[in-house]
């Protein structure tokens, strides 16, 4: 087929249709590149597409809907696999896993309902899917985008000696609470918390009768907030094992890292695989909202308005 001129394209107010689709698709990549498309120039290209759309078009009429393709973009993760020594962050892994997941759920459902999406499936049929990718990301990062207890044995030994230490500060803050305020040296509020951890509310003119850190002041000045001594040590002890920890995590981090870099291209895939069906999705939904018709395809360089 001839190239079609710029001005045939402005005539036809194509750009105005590619803003359309931009408006109706659901991800930022999609919403990027739509804009962007040309018109095809090889029948079977034309044909392979609005028959991809027709088909996607048919999923809101049946029982078999398309799922939900939405996904984060993973560009920055990308750039950071590239290069060596970098360290993806927890979100940027569970950005990865949830497109894992999604391109996987899409697989699944195209291979089950290939008769219904053949042009569908053959896009899907394509890709090819790691289980290793969202596997490894699983064994590191819960749900809740924390860093499970057993990512490695040695965080798991300072998780429990972090909950042992966190015990003794709690007894021996409410060994020094009693011993205080039966010494009526306390506030009416007993207690507070600085900087995240439990402080004696000292009545000022008593401050001095009281053994630990001053870790600040009321605003009137009525109040002194001390650390008991007892717990100093066990504070410190914590704050000791909160680093071990961060550096922990920092290690495993770097580990799952370098175990998904290898993937990179797999990944680049999947996204790549999603904002098509993004943009397909929005050719289908603008389709549905016009009523729209598959059209014939002729190479006569002639049409007919009805």
């Amino acid at each position: 087929m001839n190239r079609i001129s710029s001005k045939t394209l402005q005539d036809l107010e194509f750009n105005t249709v590619l803003i359309q689709l931009g408006a109706r698709c659901t991800t930022e990549l999609g919403k990027e590149q739509v804009v962007s498309l040309e018109p095809l120039s090889s029948k079977s290209d034309i044909i392979n597409i609005l028959g991809q759309t027709s088909e996607y078009l048919a999923s809101y009429s049946n029982d078999n809907r398309i799922p939900n393709h939405n996904f984060d973009t993973i560009n920055p993760e990308l750039k950071l696999l590239k290069i060596e020594n970098t360290t993806l962050e927890v979100g940027g892994f569970k950005k990865i896993a949830a497109l894992c997941n999604t391109v996987a759920t899409h697989i699944k459902f195209f291979v089950k309902f290939k008769e219904y999406y053949p042009l569908l499936f053959n896009v899907s049929d394509a890709i090819i899917l790691n289980p290793d990718i969202p596997r490894h990301i699983d064994s590191v990062i819960d749900k809740f985008g924390e860093i499970k207890d057993n990512a490695s044995s040695n965080l798991q030994n300072i998780r429990s000696q972090m909950v042992a230490v966190r015990g003794k500060i709690n007894q021996s803050f409410a060994s020094a609470l009693n011993t205080y305020h039966a010494s009526e040296l306390l506030d009416e509020i007993r207690e507070s918390v600085v900087d995240n951890r439990r402080v004696l509310a000292v009545k000022s003119m008593y401050r001095k009768k009281v053994k630990g850190a001053v870790m600040g002041t009321s605003k009137t000045g009525s109040i002194v907030y001390i650390e008991p001594e007892a717990t100093l040590r066990y504070s410190r002890e914590l704050s000791n094992l909160e680093f071990e920890e961060r550096e922990e995590i920092q290690k495993i981090l770097n580990d799952l890292t370098n175990q998904i870099r290898p993937y990179s291209e797999d990944l680049y895939a999947y996204q790549v695989f999603l904002v098509h069906m993004d943009i397909t999705a929005s050719k289908a939904k603008y389709a549905l909202e016009m009523d729209a018709l598959l059209p014939e395809i002729s190479e006569n360089r002639e049409l007919y308005l009805r």
